[in-house]
């Protein structure tokens, strides 16, 4: 007993947060540990300190600590484990025991801030994972919800949860995903972004993991049969796998009706078409394929582009990297005057550039399509992937023209649709093709059946 005493004091000896306790009782003595800064000192002397000195007659010591969590430690390297957890250690004899006394350092259940909606749920992820548990399965009422509990990060020994639905999730991708998280060999996992960029791996701009806060998207990508990762101190959860089009429609398109979803579904895929192709497509008709437009529109095109000494495609990327700067200054400022400060500097910069014969107001134009097509999409991994592509397109277009664009598109279209995620092509459910998820993301149509890709169960209603 002794030495595991000395042993605790040492590899916590520049620690100053630990509590040591020594209590003697009749002939009994407890070694109790406990870190000040994780652990709640009220639980500490309720459920430990007040259950020893006044039940010492009882033998058992699991009977006379009311804490909802008692753990009899058999393995003396969990010590540090449980300490770090704001677990409070009591060391009796050759007995080891962690009682569960942590602290309340976690934020209160707040509404999501990065996928506001007008109706449905107003509650969101925080970094507690007992409530993000909690939030999940207060909708879900059903033992079929399984949770799988993994160990990753050498110093932070983070906690991950997988979570599916045993009889409607694939096992084949619950043990894919499984295996891919027990092979991470890294110090820390401090926050689902992390995880995500390890479990995607790969060079390709598009995701194929989708970051949520929102416990209702959660559990439609559980009903649908994909996994759910939480990691605890993260208010952002993984949904794997996911697709392109589960990005470009969001969750709250299932609180509206049917022919109004299915008309903004519409709307966002010409958005996300523009976004990528408007500025390639201005550089080609007005640089290669002049005979492409109507000669009043040329004239006027011309007679504004009169001033401007540099060519169109330098035009374009000055007003982007100036459309990205105010963009990502809007992120990076508080929310009470980002937005004011980066209307206020597109206004002037615009105006500015006009009058110094910089860029043409055309250019203008073709540019604010292009960057308000793109703020319907929040995830910043697929603006990420529009901007590449929209250079990629832009880059053709002024070489090769509309006979770039083509090109540009060929290349596009061969990337996403060689590009998968995990074992299911990232252009589901067009190819391959599955009528039931495509009805209920594509078209926003009530179905009753699952995907017989996503699922092992496609008899039973999926809502």
């Amino acid at each position: 007993m002794n030495k595991i005493v000395n042993q605790i004091q040492n590899e916590f000896k520049s620690c100053n947060d630990l509590i040591y306790k020594k209590i003697k009782i009749k002939f009994k003595t407890y070694h109790i540990f406990f870190l000040e800064t994780l652990s709640s000192s009220d639980k500490v002397n309720n459920y430990v300190l007040k259950g020893i000195s006044f039940n010492n007659n009882i033998n058992n010591i699991n009977k006379l600590l009311p804490s909802p969590n008692f753990i009899n430690i058999k393995n003396k390297d969990q010590i540090n484990y449980y300490l770090c957890n704001g677990f409070t250690i009591i060391i009796n004899n050759k007995n080891i025991y962690a009682v569960e006394t942590k602290a309340d350092l976690d934020r209160s259940i707040s509404e999501p801030t990065t996928e506001a909606n007008l109706y449905g749920p107003k509650d969101g992820l925080v970094e507690n994972i007992q409530k993000n548990l909690g939030l999940i399965k207060r909708r879900l009422k059903t033992n079929h919800l399984k949770n799988k509990i993994i160990i990753v990060g050498r110093q932070t020994k983070s906690i991950i949860n997988i979570l599916y639905i045993d009889n409607i999730t694939d096992m084949k991708l619950v043990n894919k995903i499984e295996k891919k998280l027990n092979n991470i060999d890294i110090d820390s996992i401090l926050d689902a972004g992390i995880l995500k960029k390890i479990l995607d791996g790969n060079n390709n701009p598009f995701p194929t993991i989708k970051l949520t806060e929102r416990p209702d998207n959660i559990c439609s990508s559980l009903l649908n049969g994909k996994v759910i990762i939480l990691i605890d101190g993260s208010p952002y959860a993984l949904i794997l796998p996911s697709f392109l089009i589960d990005f470009i429609n969001p969750i709250s398109d299932e609180y509206s009706k049917y022919i109004n979803v299915s008309f903004l579904k519409i709307l966002r895929i010409i958005c996300f078409s523009l976004a990528i192709i408007v500025p390639g497509f201005y550089i080609a008709i007005t640089t290669y394929n002049q005979e492409t437009i109507p000669i009043p529109l040329l004239l006027n095109f011309s007679t504004q582009r009169s001033g401007v000494p540099f060519p169109a495609i330098i035009e374009a990327l000055i007003m982007i990297i100036i459309c990205e700067i105010l963009k990502e200054s809007d992120i990076r400022f508080p929310n009470n005057y980002g937005s004011a400060i980066s209307i206020l500097g597109a206004l002037i910069l615009g105006e500015a550039a006009v009058n110094a014969g910089i860029v043409s107001p055309v250019m203008i134009i073709v540019i604010a399509i292009t960057y308000i097509s793109s703020l319907l999409f929040s995830d910043t991994e697929i603006s990420g992937a529009i901007r590449i592509w929209r250079v990629i397109f832009l880059i053709f277009a002024t070489f090769f023209g509309l006979y770039g664009i083509s090109l540009a598109l060929i290349a596009f279209l061969i990337n996403i649709t060689s590009y998968k995620s995990m074992y299911l092509n990232y252009t589901f459910p067009f190819e391959p093709n599955d009528k039931e998820y495509l009805k209920k993301l594509a078209l926003g149509k009530k179905t009753n059946k699952r995907s017989s890709y996503l699922t092992n169960n496609t008899t039973k209603s999926n809502l």
